[in-house]
């Protein structure tokens, strides 16, 4: 959770140290070109339903009013934040199949009891999110006091691997970490205080969090090992969105002309979420934002004998298709529902060259603020088509146009430069919009030449500090 593409040595720190995790890839399958919503709630939807938000309906984190957006041009999409019962989860198409399936971990996608990861195709199922020690978990679960939440969720875990040993099964384990609060054992706090920072990655709680998640991937691995059960196992490791960090370069946030004083350090609004935790350079911007920092993602397959160990894959790929590869490798049947996304079992079995689809999509309309006069996104719809990616702001039409290859920042917009990119890009990005029936943010009738407004009797909302 929040774990930024950069945060595993085995994708570029040289600060943290997740030995596990580097193992994991060492004996599978990076692949570097992986996209996931800008925050937590429509990845995980967009995973656990195949679909795009478009088709969801489900985009950000919590309501609209969570910011300003009423001094915006534009008002946005209401926000779904259910997991609609009319969609089937990979869960529910793998349980059909024969497979135990348990969750343990953040679901994030509705707290009523019908929307329960138990009701939603998983036999087992323990939420917790939100705190890191002495937190409280769905249904109401004992611990140990003192327990440090990644071990209790990794428990769970271990415990069902070894329950199940002797039929197939699905493991889904969301953690909270490295999510805020930024909370940690305290004897690994203390074995990176004194360490140098290197860049952006310099924080001993951040490092000792992410090394009580690798701890878990270690635990996992050991018992599939020792069950000998790992050659027979598909193990999949993944962030749901980008590092929280990398607000204060110029161009990290998006600001209103003469609202911020010019040099002035961007601080996010997400106060819990520290303003700047890590860092996801050489990517542009962070969690919140839809260029490549807030969205693209570590992700880690190994399955030993099948995936070529210590390959990488460069193809574009998303959320939308993790769905679709559990149906191919389980020989389950497809939901109720269209996918949007394709399987990568034929590119990560080396059977295929590259994927049919040729580009895939994001649309997010609707704000993520950082603070007065900033914003983390506005919005946005976007396509990424091999080394090509466009944006679109609907606010006013503007354009972005970049070459991730040679321009993976995203510091130069070739609009100006390749029109003609520019147009077959927006061309195909108009068409899936109206494919899915993307909803579209109306015109925001309070706010009249730019500036809000004003009402009688009513004052200027506040922004509303990010509840993920």
């Amino acid at each position: 959770d929040d774990l930024g593409w950069t945060d595993l040595a085995c994708f570029g720190s040289k600060y943290y140290e997740t030995p596990n995790i580097d193992r994991l890839a060492a004996q599978g399958m990076r692949l570097t070109n992986h996209h996931h919503c800008q925050n937590c709630t429509p990845t995980r939807s967009a995973l656990l339903s195949g679909q795009y938000g478009a088709r969801t309906g489900t985009y950000t984190v919590g309501s609209i009013g969570r910011f300003n957006w009423q001094s915006r041009p534009l008002r946005p999409v209401e926000n779904v934040t259910n997991l609609s019962l009319e969609r089937d989860t990979f869960a529910n198409q793998l349980k059909a199949a024969g497979y135990a399936t348990a969750m343990f971990g953040k679901w994030h996608l509705g707290n009523a009891p019908e929307y329960h990861p138990a009701k939603r195709g998983f036999d087992e199922a323990i939420e917790s999110s939100g705190k890191h020690f002495d937190f409280e978990t769905t249904p109401k679960t004992p611990y140990p006091k003192g327990q440090y939440l990644a071990d209790f969720l990794t428990d769970k875990a271990v415990d069902f691997i070894q329950r199940n040993q002797a039929k197939p099964f699905l493991l889904y384990l969301p953690h909270f970490g490295v999510h805020s609060p930024f909370q940690a054992k305290a004897e690994l706090v203390a074995k990176f205080k004194g360490k140098p920072g290197v860049g952006g990655h310099n924080n001993p709680t951040y490092a000792a969090m992410l090394a009580s998640v690798d701890e878990s991937v270690g635990r996992l691995m050991a018992k599939l090992e020792e069950l000998k059960l790992a050659d027979n196992t598909v193990f999949i490791f993944a962030s749901d969105n980008g590092g929280v960090g990398g607000y204060d370069r110029p161009d990290g946030l998006i600001r209103e002309p003469g609202k911020e004083a010019k040099g002035k350090k961007a601080k996010a609004a997400d106060d819990e979420d520290g303003g700047g935790i890590t860092d996801n350079t050489p990517l542009r911007s962070g969690k919140g934002s839809l260029y490549e920092g807030g969205v693209r993602v570590p992700f880690i397959v190994r399955w030993p004998g099948k995936v070529a160990a210590g390959s990488a894959l460069g193809t574009p790929t998303a959320h939308v298709d993790l769905f679709p590869t559990l149906l191919e490798l389980a020989g389950a049947a497809k939901p109720r529902q269209t996918l949007d996304g394709e399987s990568l079992l034929p590119v990560m079995l080396g059977k295929a060259p590259s994927l049919k689809r040729d580009a895939i999509f994001q649309h997010f309309p609707g704000y993520l603020g950082s603070g007065p006069g900033l914003w983390r996104t506005t919005p946005v719809s976007l396509i990424q088509m091999g080394d090509w990616k466009l944006m679109e702001y609907l606010e006013d039409g503007r354009l972005e146009l970049y070459n991730l290859r040679e321009d993976i920042g995203e510091s130069k917009n070739l609009v100006a430069t390749m029109p003609d990119k520019a147009k077959e890009l927006q061309t195909k990005l108009v068409a899936w919009r109206a494919a899915v029936k993307a909803p579209m943010p109306a015109k925001n009738e309070g706010v009249s030449g730019g500036e809000p407004t004003k009402k009688k009797g009513k004052g200027k909302k506040k922004n509303a500090k990010e509840i993920e």
